[in-house]
C-alpha cells in the first residue's frame, strides 16, 4: 500500500484518503500545489529503497515555501546533513523547473522522472541502475513557487498578472550576476536566486537543465552579449561545441523539437535548425541563470523551451511526459562523456580540491571537488589536458582521445613545489584527504604591523572579507574589526552574526595573535577546506583583534603575570568598565568600552567570546553577583552558558583536563576547563555580563594560558593548541532554534519582536527583516513570538544537537479587522506605534519655518562640491560611496549609453537591498541634457550630505530609515563627455551621441538606449511617489505637461510640489530669472512646461502619463555650463530644496487596501478626485502625494465593491486610509449569476418584440425595401465596432485615463519566453 501511495502522490494526483487511493490512480495527472507538492516529494523520499533518495530545501521563496530538491543517486549514507555528503568521483547533475511561475511544466515532469527513475531500479532495470549508480542526481521542480501560485492553467501566453515574476515582482531569469554587466544584481528582492547561488557555491554540478515554455528548442550559451542587440548576435561561447551537442541530445530526442518547426500560435514561421539555438541569437537575456552556471562555476547549463504553451492543460501532461522522456534521460546521461578523474598529491596521495583543469585553445577552465575529483566534458576529438594547484608543479597529459560514450578517465599527480617529508602511516591521522593551509607567520604584531597585515587580508581577500574601524582608543589608534563572510558588507536575513574579541587586556596578547592567525587560516582555506567554506558561507564572522591597542604598545614580551599595559591609556581597567546590573558604576565610560557598546547596538550579534590570558579556562556568566562575593551566579541559560563553554574546552586537552598553571595557582581546578565567572571570582562591570544582559548575544570569556605575554617561538604552540577550539565554538552559533517572525498580512518580517522561551527568563528580539536566533540545549520548549500590535503565538518545539531547528512565526495584528460602515472624512491616522509618533513629529517639526535649517542644516556635516566630475570619476565617486556606506546604499546599472557608459542608480535607504512597499520612494533624476551637469553634481553632493551625515544627525538618520532615496545623476553621459565647462548657451552636449535630445525621444517607436533603460528600469516599475529632475539653462521649475494640452489632471497638486520647492531656494520664488532671452516675469518661479517651452516626448510627462509618478523639472542656474567655483553656492542655494523633497515624499495620503479578511489587496486601482489614477503595490499598499487640502478617493478591484473615501489631507503630515473591501458577489440581494440571467433573457425578450413590432409596421408602411439592404450592407462595420467596444481596444483605454492627444507610440508589453 506504501508503494502504491508513493506512485499515487508522483503522480500528481492529490491525497484523498486511503480509502480512495484506487479510485485516485484512475484519475488523469493534475498540477500540484506547494503543499502537495512537498507531500508528494516526501513521500517518494521516505519510500524509496534505502540510500537512494534524500529530500531537501534549499532555502525558501519570498513567501515562505520550501525550494525542495530530490536528491537520487546510490549509496547515501545516513547522516551528513538534509542533502546527505558528496560521493567522490560521481558527477552531480541538477535539473530546475518552474523558474517562472507561469511556465509551471517542469514540475510534474521532474516528479514523473523521479518516479519511472525509482520504479525502473526497483524492478532492475539495466538503464537505470547504470544511470543512479554512476550519476549523483538533483530535481529542483519548482524554483518559483510563488509565482505559480498565481499562475492560471490553460494560460498559453503568460497573460496571468503577477505569475511570471516572483513576489515581489522579479523576473528570476534576469537577475543573476551577468558576465557582461557592470554591476552586481540586487539579491534582497530575490531570495529565490540567492539560495540557488549559495547551493551552486557548495556543490559541483557538473551539468545541468533549465527546463521552461513558451517554445520548443533547446537555447544553450551566451545568453546575452556586450552590445545586449535584442536579437540576431550570436554570442558564441568557449565551449560552443560542447553546447551544441548537448543541445542536440535534448532535441533530437524530442519528436517537436528536433523539426526544428515548433508552429507556436503567433510564432507559425520561427524555426530552429535541429531544433537548437543560441541564446543571444534567439534574443538577449542579460542576468539569466545558464550563463551564470557557465561562467561562475562549473557546470554546463542549457535552457529547454518544452511547449509553445506556457501552462498547458493537466490532460497534455501524459503527452509531454511521453515528448520528454527519452529526451531527459539522455541528457543526464551526457555528464558521463568527455574527460574524468582525479588530482591528488603525488607524496601522499590525498586529494586537491579547486585544482584547475585547463584544456588547450579552449579559454574555459573548471576545478576539481573537494576529494580532488573531476568531469570536463568535451566533444570527441584529441586534446592536451593541464592540472595545476597552488604549491605544486603542474602537470600536462598530452593527446588524449575523446570518444563518443564513456568519458576518458585521466589521473593527474602533482608533486609539491617544496617536498614534505611522508607521513608515517601508523600514526593516527585524519580521515578527510584534504588537509587546510595552517598560518606560518607566527610573531607579536605591534599596531602598524597589525594595521598593515589587516589591510593586507582585506585587499586581497576581497570577496570574503571587509576592514572596518568601531571607534578610536584614547590615544587615537582605529579599533579594527575584519569581517569575514561570503557577503561582506551586508547582513544576509536569517544568518547569524558572531564575533571574536581580543586583548582587551593589553598586556593578555595570545587572543590578538590567534586571531590574526584565524583570520589567516580562515581567509586562506576559503573555498578549498569543506569546514570553513560551509562557515563563511553560512556565518557573518567579525573578529576584533585588539580592544586596548594602547596598552598593548605599553606592555613587554615575556611578562608572566604583571599589569604593566593591563589597562587602557586613561589606567581603567576595560574589563571593569562596562555598566553593572548588580551595582552603579562610578568611573567613566571609556572611549574604548563606548565604541564596542555602540558596535553591539548595531549588530544582531548571536555569539562571541571573548579572549583573555592568565589562565586556562573558559568562564561563562554571571560574572558577579549582588553581594559582590565569589560564589555561584547562575544567569537564566546556565545550561546553554555550560554548553557552550565545552565546546570550546573539549577541542583544547589542556584546558579540559582543569588543573592548567599548577606552577602559579596549584590549587586551582576547574572541571571540564570551565567556570562560572562570579563562582571563579567576582567581577563588577565585565563585558560578558553586558552582552548578556542588553543585546542578543551570548558571550564568554577565554582565559588561553598561564602566560600573558608569551615569547613569539611559544605562539605556533598557542595556535596547535586553539585552533580547533576556535572553529568549534563559532559552529555553536548554529545551535538552537532559529527563524522570522512575520506579519501575516503582508508577510514582511517583523523587527523587534520578542522571542521568549517558558521558565527560561531571558527573551532575544528578532531583527530588521524579522529575523531572530535562540541558542539552545536538546530538549522541547515553548516558545512564543509577539510584538506590539499584534496577537502573540506560541509553538511547541523540540530542539536536537544537529544544528539549529527552523521555527517561523506569522503574527496577525490585533486590528486586522476593521469596522464596517458609512466612511467618514478620515484625517492623520492616530497611530499607537511610539516609533511612527515620533517620526510624524519628525515630519511636522521639519515643515515647520526653519524646521529644515534648525534640524537637518545646522546641526549636520556639510559637503561642498568643488570640481566637475568626468563619467570616469563619477564612476569612482559613486562606488565609493557604496564601498564606505554598504549599509544603507545599493549601487546599480540601469542600462548604457550609446557609446556603453553605465547609467549609474544609487539607492539610499536602512535597506537598500530589500523591497518595501509601505515605504515611499523618492527619485532624483540629472544630466538629461549633457550640456547641463549642475544637476549631477548636486545629486552627487546630495547623495554624500545623506550618507556621512546617517548615525550623526538624528533627522538625516530617520529619513534615511523611513525612505528610499533614489538618484540616477546621469542620464545622457555621452553628451556630458562632449560639453565645455563655462559654455553658458551653447547646445554642445546637449543631445545623445546619436544627436537625439533625449527629452524628445519617450515616445517615440524606436527609443534610444538611454530612454529605453529609463522607461524600463525606473518609470515602469511605478513604485515611485515623487520624481525631481535637475535640468539648466534658467532659474524655476516647471511641472506637467510639457506638451499642449487643454487640461491638466491633479495640476494642484503638480503645482504644489513646484512650489514647494521654489519657495525653499533663497531666489527662484522670486519668479526673476535673469536670463538672457528668457522672461524676467514667472510668478513663484513656477510655471507648466507646456508654457514655458513646449515640446512632445519628455520625461516629465511620461513619468506621469505611463509612471503614475507626478515629476518637476528644477532649473538650476541660467548658464547651462557655470564654472566649477560656483559649485559651492549653487550646492548651498538648492540643498534645503532638495531635502524639503525627501520631506514632502511622507505627506499626502498613505493607504492600505485589503479585504473583509484582513488580506491585503494588490493591484487595486485607486482613483483620486475622479482623475488620477494609482494602483496597490504588494502588500496592498499605496501612497499618492496631493495637495492640502480635501480629496475624493475611489477603489475599485475586480471582484469587489467600489469604495468612496473623502481624506483631509495636510500640509505637514500624511493622511492615512485603511480601505476594507467588501466582495461583490450580489445584486439586489439575489446572486450575480441568476440576476445577469434573467437581465439577459428580459432584454432578449424585449428587443426580439421590438424587432417584429417594427417590422411589422415598416411592411405596412410600405417603405423603401432597400433599407435592409442598407443596414446588411454596413452590418461588418457594425460588428468591428461592437467588437473594439466589447474588447476594450488599448486606445480607448488611454482616452479615458490620461488621454495623450498627440501621435504617441502605443505601448507594447513583450513577454519574453525564458
Amino acid at each position: 500500500m506504501a508503494g502504491r501511495l508513493v506512485l499515487w502522490l508522483l503522480l500528481g494526483l492529490g491525497p484523498a484518503g486511503g480509502a480512495h487511493i484506487k479510485k485516485a490512480e484512475a484519475e488523469a495527472p493534475r498540477y500540484l500545489h506547494a503543499a502537495e507538492l512537498g507531500a508528494a516529494l516526501r513521500a517518494l523520499a521516505e519510500g524509496a529503497p534505502p540510500g537512494l533518495a534524500r529530500l531537501f530545501s534549499i532555502g525558501q521563496s519570498v513567501e515562505g515555501r520550501p525550494l525542495w530538491v530530490l536528491r537520487l543517486t546510490a549509496g547515501l549514507e545516513p547522516g551528513a546533513g538534509p542533502a546527505g555528503a558528496p560521493i567522490p568521483g560521481r558527477p552531480q547533475v541538477k535539473l530546475v523547473g518552474n523558474m517562472h511561475g507561469d511556465e509551471p511544466l517542469g514540475r510534474p515532469l521532474l516528479l514523473r522522472l523521479a518516479r519511472e527513475l525509482l520504479a525502473a531500479w526497483a524492478r532492475g532495470d539495466a538503464r537505470a541502475g547504470r544511470l543512479l549508480n554512476a550519476t549523483d542526481l538533483y530535481l529542483l521542480p519548482s524554483l518559483n513557487p510563488d509565482g505559480f501560485e498565481r499562475a492560471r492553467e490553460g494560460d498559453c501566453g503568460g497573460s496571468a498578472p503577477g505569475g511570471r515574476e516572483n513576489s515581489r515582482g522579479k523576473d528570476l531569469n534576469r537577475s543573476f550576476p551577468d558576465q557582461f554587466g557592470a554591476a552586481q544584481p540586487d539579491l534582497g528582492p530575490v531570495p529565490e536566486v540567492r539560495a540557488l547561488i549559495t547551493w551552486m557555491q557548495r556543490n559541483k554540478f557538473v551539468l545541468s537543465g533549465n527546463l521552461h515554455g513558451g517554445s520548443v528548442v533547446a537555447s544553450y550559451p551566451y545568453d546575452d552579449s556586450p552590445m545586449h542587440e535584442p536579437n540576431g548576435i550570436y554570442s558564441k561561447s568557449a565551449d560552443d561545441e560542447v553546447f551544441k551537442y548537448l543541445a542536440k541530445a535534448y532535441a533530437s530526442n524530442h519528436p517537436i523539437m528536433k523539426t526544428g518547426t515548433p508552429n507556436c500560435p503567433g510564432e507559425q514561421f520561427e524555426t530552429f535548425k535541429d531544433g537548437i539555438t543560441n541564446g543571444a541569437h534567439w534574443y538577449d537575456v542579460e542576468g539569466g541563470m545558464q550563463d551564470y552556471n557557465y561562467v561562475w562555476a562549473n557546470c554546463f547549463e542549457i535552457t529547454l523551451e518544452l511547449s509553445c504553451c506556457k501552462y498547458p492543460m493537466a490532460s497534455q501532461l501524459q503527452q509531454e511526459w511521453e515528448n520528454n522522456r527519452e529526451s531527459l534521460l539522455t541528457f543526464i546521461e551526457k555528464v558521463h562523456m568527455g574527460v574524468k578523474g582525479f588530482v591528488r598529491d603525488l607524496v601522499t596521495g590525498s586529494g586537491l580540491a579547486n585544482a584547475t583543469i585547463a584544456v588547450a585553445g579552449i579559454d574555459h577552465n573548471i576545478t576539481a571537488g573537494r576529494f580532488g575529483d573531476y568531469h570536463r566534458l568535451l566533444v570527441p576529438g584529441t586534446y592536451n589536458i593541464t592540472a595545476a594547484v597552488m604549491g605544486y608543479v603542474p602537470m600536462t597529459v598530452e593527446n588524449i582521445e575523446v570518444k563518443e560514450g564513456a568519458a576518458t578517465g585521466v589521473d593527474f599527480s602533482l608533486q609539491p613545489a617544496v617536498l614534505v617529508p611522508v607521513p608515517d602511516p601508523t600514526a593516527a591521522s585524519p580521515t578527510s584527504l584534504h588537509q587546510p593551509l595552517q598560518p606560518e607567520d607566527f610573531r607579536h604584531h605591534h599596531f602598524p604591523d597589525m594595521e598593515i597585515f589587516l589591510r593586507r587580508y582585506a585587499s586581497e581577500y576581497t570577496n570574503i572579507t571587509r576592514l572596518y574601524s568601531v571607534g578610536k582608543s584614547v590615544e587615537q589608534r582605529e579599533l579594527y574589526v575584519m569581517e569575514i563572510s561570503d557577503n561582506p558588507g551586508i547582513h544576509e536575513p536569517g544568518e547569524p552574526e558572531f564575533k571574536y574579541i581580543g586583548n582587551m587586556h593589553g598586556n593578555e596578547v595570545i587572543g590578538r595573535e590567534l586571531l590574526l592567525n584565524l583570520i589567516d587560516y580562515l581567509c586562506k582555506n576559503f573555498g578549498t577546506d569543506p569546514e570553513v567554506t560551509e562557515l563563511v558561507l553560512n556565518t557573518r564572522i567579525h573578529i576584533m583583534p585588539s580592544m586596548n591597542p594602547d596598552g598593548y604598545e605599553k606592555s613587554q614580551e615575556g611578562d608572566r603575570s604583571s599589569t604593566v599595559g593591563r589597562n587602557n591609556s586613561n589606567n581603567y581597567d576595560l574589563n571593569r568598565n562596562f555598566p553593572d546590573q548588580f551595582l552603579p558604576m562610578t568611573d567613566p565610560l571609556q572611549p574604548e568600552t563606548l565604541a564596542v557598546m555602540n558596535w553591539l547596538r548595531a549588530f544582531p550579534f548571536v555569539l562571541s567570546a571573548n579572549l583573555h590570558g592568565g589562565s586556562l579556562v573558559v568562564n561563562y556568566p554571571f560574572d558577579d553577583d549582588e553581594k559582590g562575593i565569589a560564589i555561584y551566579s547562575k544567569s537564566p541559560d546556565d545550561g546553554v552558558f555550560q554548553q557552550l563553554a565545552l565546546s570550546y574546552s573539549k577541542e583544547n586537552t589542556q584546558m579540559y583536563q582543569g588543573s592548567p598553571c599548577k606552577d602559579m595557582y596549584p590549587n586551582e581546578y576547574f572541571p571540564h576547563g570551565i567556570t562560572n565567572g562570579a563562582h571563579w571570582y567576582n567581577v563588577q562591570g565585565g563585558m560578558q555580563d553586558w552582552n548578556y544582559l542588553n543585546t542578543n548575544c551570548f558571550e564568554v570569556t577565554i582565559e588561553l594560558g598561564c602566560v600573558k605575554y608569551p615569547n613569539a617561538e611559544d605562539l605556533p604552540k598557542y595556535w596547535e593548541e586553539n585552533h580547533r577550539s576556535l572553529l568549534q565554538f563559532i559552529k555553536q552559533v548554529h545551535q538552537g532554534v532559529k527563524g522570522f517572525v512575520l506579519d501575516a498580512t503582508s508577510r514582511r518580517g517583523i523587527s523587534n519582536a520578542t522571542i521568549s522561551v517558558a521558565d527560561i527568563d531571558h527573551p532575544v528580539t528578532s531583527y530588521k527583516a524579522g529575523d531572530y536566533w535562540r541558542l539552545l540545549v536538546p530538549g522541547s520548549y515553548k516558545i512564543t513570538a509577539s510584538a506590539r500590535g499584534y496577537n502573540p503565538l506560541t509553538r511547541t518545539v523540540t530542539v536536537g544537537d544537529r544544528g539549529a531547528v527552523q521555527v517561523n512565526f506569522t503574527l496577525s495584528r490585533t486590528d486586522s479587522k476593521v469596522e464596517e460602515g458609512k466612511i467618514p472624512v478620515l484625517t492623520n491616522e492616530d497611530t499607537s506605534d511610539p516609533s511612527t509618533k515620533e517620526f510624524e513629529t519628525l515630519i511636522k517639526d521639519l515643515s515647520a519655518e526653519n524646521g529644515l535649517e534648525r534640524l537637518v542644516l545646522t546641526p549636520s556635516v556639510d559637503v561642498s562640491p568643488y570640481r566637475y566630475r568626468p563619467y570616469k570619476d563619477l564612476s569612482d565617486f559613486l562606488r565609493a560611496l557604496h564601498l564606505n556606506y554598504p549599509q544603507i546604499t545599493n549601487l546599480t546599472n540601469l542600462g548604457h549609453s550609446v557609446e556603453y557608459r553605465q547609467m549609474w542608480s544609487l539607492e539610499i535607504s536602512n535597506k537598500p537591498n530589500q523591497s518595501e512597499p509601505e515605504e515611499p520612494k523618492i527619485r532624483f533624476v540629472a544630466g538629461i541634457h549633457g550640456n547641463a551637469p549642475v544637476g549631477t553634481e548636486l545629486l552627487l553632493a546630495l547623495a554624500e550630505f545623506l550618507c556621512v551625515n546617517y548615525k550623526k544627525n538624528a533627522a538625516i538618520t530617520k529619513l534615511i530609515d523611513r525612505t528610499r532615496i533614489v538618484i540616477v545623476p546621469s542620464l545622457n553621459p555621452d553628451g556630458r563627455e562632449t560639453a565645455q565647462e563655462r559654455d553658458c548657451t551653447s547646445k554642445t552636449g546637449q543631445t545623445n551621441a546619436h544627436g537625439k535630445d533625449l527629452d524628445t525621444d519617450f515616445t517615440s517607436k524606436t527609443r534610444e538606449p538611454e530612454t529605453k533603460a529609463i522607461i524600463e528600469n525606473l518609470i515602469l516599475k511605478r513604485d515611485f511617489s515623487l520624481s525631481v529632475a535637475l535640468d539648466g539653462g534658467s532659474l524655476l521649475v516647471t511641472y506637467p505637461y510639457d506638451k499642449p494640452v487643454q487640461t491638466v489632471e491633479n495640476k494642484e497638486t503638480l503645482r504644489h510640489l513646484a512650489t514647494l520647492y521654489a519657495n525653499n531656494h533663497p531666489s527662484m520664488h522670486l519668479g526673476q530669472p535673469g536670463c538672457k532671452n528668457e522672461s524676467d516675469n514667472i510668478p513663484g518661479g513656477v510655471i507648466r512646461g507646456a508654457e514655458w517651452h513646449s515640446h512632445l516626448g519628455s520625461m516629465k510627462d511620461f513619468s506621469v502619463t505611463f509612471g503614475h509618478c507626478p515629476e518637476i523639472t528644477v532649473y538650476t542656474s541660467c548658464c547651462y555650463f557655470p564654472s566649477a567655483g560656483q559649485l559651492p553656492n549653487l550646492w548651498t542655494e538648492n540643498k534645503k530644496s532638495l531635502l524639503s523633497m525627501v520631506v514632502e515624499v511622507h505627506k499626502g495620503v498613505h493607504g492600505f487596501v485589503q479585504d473583509k479578511s484582513g488580506k491585503p489587496v494588490s493591484k487595486a486601482v485607486i482613483v483620486l478626485n475622479e482623475g488620477v489614477r494609482v494602483y496597490t503595490k504588494e502588500g496592498g499598499y499605496f501612497h499618492v502625494l496631493l495637495a492640502p487640502g480635501l480629496h475624493n478617493i475611489s477603489a475599485t478591484a475586480e471582484g469587489y465593491q467600489q469604495k468612496h473615501v473623502l481624506v483631509s489631507v495636510r500640509h505637514d503630515a500624511a493622511s492615512s486610509v485603511v480601505i476594507v473591501f467588501d466582495m461583490d458577489n450580489r445584486i439586489f440581494g439575489l446572486s450575480r449569476e441568476l440576476v445577469v440571467t434573467v437581465a439577459g433573457a428580459t432584454m432578449s425578450a424585449m428587443v426580439l418584440t421590438a424587432c417584429i413590432i417594427w417590422c411589422v409596421c415598416s411592411i405596412k408602411s410600405n417603405r423603401h425595401k432597400d433599407g435592409f439592404h442598407r443596414l446588411r450592407q454596413h452590418n461588418d462595420d457594425y460588428e468591428d465596432e461592437i467588437r473594439m467596444m466589447s474588447t476594450g481596444s488599448k486606445k480607448s483605454l488611454l482616452s479615458h485615463e490620461f488621454q495623450d492627444e498627440t501621435d504617441t507610440e502605443e505601448e507594447t508589453l513583450y513577454s519574453s519566453k525564458h
